[in-house]
């Protein structure tokens, strides 16, 4: 994934840690930036393969270790919570998920069933509304709305018209979507279709 989408994500990744640390390196920025941006989207047999690229392109540079311990230190409590064992690779795929929602608008969590997605967006959602109620890394509330798009018609979903009167009527993915637009205020909006992936909604949706 070469496109302009790809480009400006590790710019807008790269913009934001250079105001977290703007006298960094800009070589450490731009391979943090990359890392962060592609890495959760590789299979664990690419990953060797992306981390020698990276290194051919930023030889002799060491990346520092990124400080997450109030984010972890929020999804053990969230663990505890939910009554999740708190596993550093979960955890891993939490803060990934995380830095790839700071970065774009939309994305897709993809894996087997009961592989932890929901969970770890329940969890990553939990913990950000922890760290906002105590104050800590400027976080702000989560307001999370869940669509299983499986469990309506496609009209429903989106919306259609109507067959006799020719009006139309909003699905239930634009109602929400227009309830949180409208909200005012710091909150971070999270519309969530969770459910199974088919060929028809998804291709509606990238349409839309």
């Amino acid at each position: 994934d070469y496109g302009m989408r790809a480009v400006i994500a590790v710019l807008r990744a790269a913009g934001n840690l250079k105001r977290r640390f703007p006298e960094e390196e800009e070589f450490v920025l731009m391979l943090r930036s990359i890392i962060d941006v592609n890495l959760c989207k590789f299979l664990s047999q690419d990953v060797p393969l992306f981390n020698g690229i990276v290194s051919d392109l930023f030889p002799g540079v060491v990346l520092p270790v990124p400080d997450y311990k109030n984010l972890t230190d929020a999804m053990e409590s969230q663990c505890v919570k939910y009554n999740l064992q708190p596993h550093p690779y979960f955890f891993e795929k939490v803060i990934q998920l995380y830095e790839m929602i700071v970065v774009r608008h939309g994305l897709m969590l993809v894996g087997l069933s009961f592989s932890g997605k929901t969970t770890a967006l329940k969890v990553l959602c939990g913990a950000l509304t922890e760290l906002c109620g105590k104050g800590l890394n400027a976080e702000n509330k989560v307001d999370m709305i869940n669509i299983n798009p499986k469990s309506v018609t496609m009209g429903q979903l989106y919306g259609e018209t109507d067959k006799a009167t020719q009006e139309w009527k909003d699905g239930v993915l634009a109602v929400q979507f227009r309830k949180l637009a409208s909200q005012q205020g710091p909150n971070r909006k999270w519309l969530v279709l969770d459910g199974p992936v088919d060929a028809i909604w998804i291709e509606n949706m990238n349409t839309v």
